[in-house]
């Protein structure tokens, strides 16, 4: 997960870089008044974004088949504390049952 969160950054970045090197040459519209900083950032988002889903594909189908495993694993911990836990609730009932006759 954290080698593709890093890829993204990679991406956005060299987005930054280059939208920031086409306003600052004249080549795309600057921001008005002091929004300058904003407009590069939101463009180099919009660019980065569909960059990172198409070049990106593998990496996070791989990050999401770990994120899965990790969820089955902890459902199964849980699932087994469960078990653990019914199992001696029904052992606590039937000494005293035998108890009480």
């Amino acid at each position: 997960m954290l080698r593709y969160t890093l890829m993204r950054l990679g991406i956005f970045v060299g987005c930054f870089v280059v939208v920031w090197g086409l306003v600052y040459s004249g080549i795309a519209p600057r921001g008005l008044g002091d929004s300058n900083f904003m407009w590069i950032v939101l463009l180099a988002l919009v660019i980065s974004a569909p960059i990172s889903f198409v070049a990106l594909r593998g990496a996070r189908d791989r990050a999401s088949a770990q994120v899965v495993a990790r969820v089955d694993r902890a459902k199964a911990n849980l699932e087994r504390n469960r078990n653990q836990e019914d199992s001696a609730v029904d052992e606590a009932a039937r000494d005293t049952a035998d108890q009480a006759s």
